[in-house]
């Protein structure tokens, strides 16, 4: 079994490491109160409780109210179902308005749904990951549903004017929803302020357990269900609650709120340190997305003239943990469709990969990466049959 105290984990837009608080919690509500929170009888009740506390521990992170909150099984799902419900409303407006830059749950959703009978509209970025929102705004239709665009980009960390596309959405009459995944936990956002209709996120984007998630559904807002079954969420999502998951999204929540600030300025600090210091000690080296409107833990960098997959395989074995954008590429010899939309050339978008720090990153190990990568790009552009780049 691989230590993972010894690895240098770059990819935490992957996947973050469970606060050990968060585990804490959890453990309670698998060992001890682990009723049906549906009960009637006070075993069960007790259970409720912590399943109402979570909602409120969310809702203080979001700035919303704990009523607008649905638990998921993460942010596939709260995507798929914003979107649904969406096209449910009105049977005139089949239309959806996205990004090319999407997340594949919002990408693969839209295109199936053009494939049974509606209309979907990909709008396009910049060299920088930016929008026009000159274009999103022409695109939308008198017969579009909803506009779908994420909060921040999961590979390049580029952040969307989304109070700017809350706006446009408004004046156009159509629904706002935003794939929050990234964002949460790294952004403040005060859901109360802003002309969103849905949000989605997952908690082991921010410290908490996989395989659970939520969607924000703003009060005024028609909604009707993907999944039914029992009265559970308020008769808004059928089945049984993942308690223990539930109870660790809420702490994870918790943590957020209170460590926000403190958490991403230091991340913030050591991302630029750790990419500032590799573009000095590597030549042709580039950075993905706009400097400027982007998360600060998140470091998409081109190394020209060498194959990503190689180059995650060379890292591996020092024990470095990165990817090459989102975690279902893994495996693909086909090169990201952000840094396509982004119009980048092949020998950019190929050697291209992604670091995402987070909370458990120390200096240590950023002190250790950056001692650890400029060998390692050196020998591979040395064995890479591709011309040097001038």
């Amino acid at each position: 079994m691989i230590d993972p105290e010894q690895i240098i984990y770059l990819d935490n837009n992957a996947t973050t490491r469970p606060d050990p608080a968060v585990v804490q919690e959890m453990v309670l509500y698998l060992e001890k109160l682990w009723g049906n929170p549906s009960s009637g009888y006070m075993f069960g009740k007790q259970v409720r409780k912590a399943v109402d506390l979570a909602r409120q521990r969310l809702a203080t992170l979001l700035g919303c109210e704990p009523s607008e909150i649905i638990f998921t099984s993460g942010g596939t799902e709260s995507n798929n179902t914003a979107i649904n419900a969406a096209l449910r409303a009105d049977p005139k407006r089949q239309h959806v308005v996205t990004t090319a830059v999407e997340h594949n749950a919002v990408v693969r959703h839209c295109e199936d749904v053009a494939k049974h009978g509606g209309d979907v509209t990909f709008v396009g970025v910049n060299s920088e990951g930016e929008l026009d929102l000159a274009e999103l705004e022409k695109a939308i239709r008198p017969d579009t549903a909803i506009v779908s665009v994420m909060w921040a980009n999961n590979e390049t960390g580029v952040v969307n004017p989304i109070d700017e596309i809350a706006e446009i959405a408004r004046r156009k009459g159509v629904l706002l929803h935003t794939d929050a995944v990234q964002a949460v936990g790294k952004v403040p956002l005060k859901l109360s302020e802003r002309g969103i209709s849905f949000l989605s996120l997952s908690a082991h984007k921010f410290y908490g357990p996989k395989g659970v998630g939520a969607l924000y559904i703003n009060r005024n807002v028609r909604f009707s269900p993907m999944i039914f079954g029992g009265s559970q969420e308020n008769k808004r999502r059928g089945g049984t609650e993942n308690v223990a998951s539930i109870v660790g999204l809420g702490k994870a929540a918790e943590l957020a709120a209170t460590a926000l600030r403190d958490d991403q300025d230091r991340i913030h600090k050591l991302r630029d340190r750790f990419e500032s210091e590799l573009l000095e000690k590597i030549p042709d080296l580039v950075v993905n997305g706009n400097s400027r409107h982007r998360l600060g833990n998140t470091s998409n960098l081109s190394f020209r003239g060498i194959d990503a997959q190689a180059l995650l395989i060379m890292f591996d074995q020092k024990g470095i943990c990165s990817s090459i954008g989102s975690a279902c590429l893994t495996g693909s010899l086909q090169s990201s469709h952000v840094l396509r939309a982004m119009k980048l050339d092949d020998d950019r978008a190929k050697g291209s990969v992604r670091f995402s720090l987070g909370r458990f990153n120390t200096e240590a190990q950023i002190e250790k990466a950056l001692e650890l990568i400029p060998p390692i790009i050196e020998k591979l552009r040395a064995l890479s049959p591709a011309p040097a780049i001038a």
